[in-house]
This record gives structure tokens, sequence and C-alpha cells, in this order.
């Protein structure tokens, strides 16, 4: 009799271990899926930006340090993706907002560029593609809190451990960072 209560209790032992462990990886995948969520979305803002950019120029060609601002942001966003370090992408992509911020601001200055199609369109299209980013990253981050709460949080913590589940980061934006943006003419 004493075999078989020893039996079970192993047996829902090693179920629970199992439903963790499983927890734990379905936990991963969503903090992995929704970072490919934020690539794809990068990446469609990435393609505008340049077409943004020439429409602008053809009305503000004096505004070069802009369209040069905009240009390095962008270009310091892309190689900051191909290093994979969390922070430094998110630092990367918040310059490259901020520098849209100004680049729309120039914008603002130029009448016949607002009532522009191309200008409107694609500034529609980077509006919208700002919005989906948003998104992605407060989702990325709530993936982030669940899946760090999971392995931080008893017993889940000892399998995490054992199997070498490890925190994330989260797609921050620095405070320096989140202030108007000042454009100066």
């Amino acid at each position: 009799m004493a075999v078989i209560i020893i039996a079970v209790v192993v047996v829902v032992l090693l179920l629970l271990v199992a439903l963790a462990y499983n927890s734990l990886i379905r936990s991963r995948n969503r903090v992995d899926n929704s970072w490919s969520q934020i690539d794809v979305q990068l990446k469609r803002r990435y393609d505008l930006i340049p077409n943004l950019v020439e429409t602008v120029k053809g009305y503000a060609a004096h505004e070069k340090s802009t369209f040069e601002a905009v240009t390095s942001a962008r270009a310091n966003a892309l190689s900051a993706q191909e290093g994979g370090d969390v922070a430094q992408q998110a630092q990367a992509e918040n310059q490259l907002s901020g520098a849209l911020k100004s680049l729309f601001a120039v914008a603002e200055a130029y009448p016949d560029l607002k009532a522009n199609q191309n200008f409107l369109q694609l500034q529609e299209e980077l509006t919208s593609t700002e919005d989906r980013i948003s998104y992605a990253r407060q989702f990325y981050n709530d993936s982030v809190l669940g899946y760090n709460n999971s392995i931080q949080s008893f017993p889940r913590n000892v399998l995490a451990g054992m199997f070498s589940f490890d925190k994330r980061e989260f797609f921050e934006t620095p405070p320096e960072e989140t202030g108007p943006v000042k454009v100066q003419f």
C-alpha cells in the first residue's frame, strides 16, 4: 500500500514539474514572438523613412541637418537591431522616434508640403506604423513581465534555474527622451 502511495506522489510531482516547465516554455515563446512583432513593425518603419525624407527634401532643401539626423538615426537603429541587445536597440529606436518628430515639425513649416498627397500618404503610413510599434512594445513588455514573474516565483524559480531560463530586459524609453522635441529654425 505504501508503494502505491509513493508512486502516486511521484507521478503527481512529475506531472506538476512537467506542467510548470511547459508554462515556462510558453511564456518564453510569447516573449520571443512579441519581440518578432516589434521587428516586423521596425522593418516597415525603416522602409518608409527614406521615402518620407526624399519627399520632404524637395520642399525643404535647407533643412539638411534634420535629414541627416533622421538618416543617421535610422542607420543606428538598423545596426542596433543586428546587435541583438534590447537596451541598445530601445535607445536607438527612441533616437529615431525623436528624429522623426523633428522631421514632422519641419514639415509643419511648409504648407505646400502638408498638402502634397505623397507626403500625406507617407505621413499616415508612418503614423500608423508608429502606433503599431507602440502597441508591439507594450505587448512585448507585458510578455516580459509575465515571463520574468514566472521564472522568479517559487517554485518555478527552481525549475527555471535548473533549465537556464534567463530574465529578459524590458524595451524602455530613458526619462531624458520622453520630453517634447525642440525644433529651431
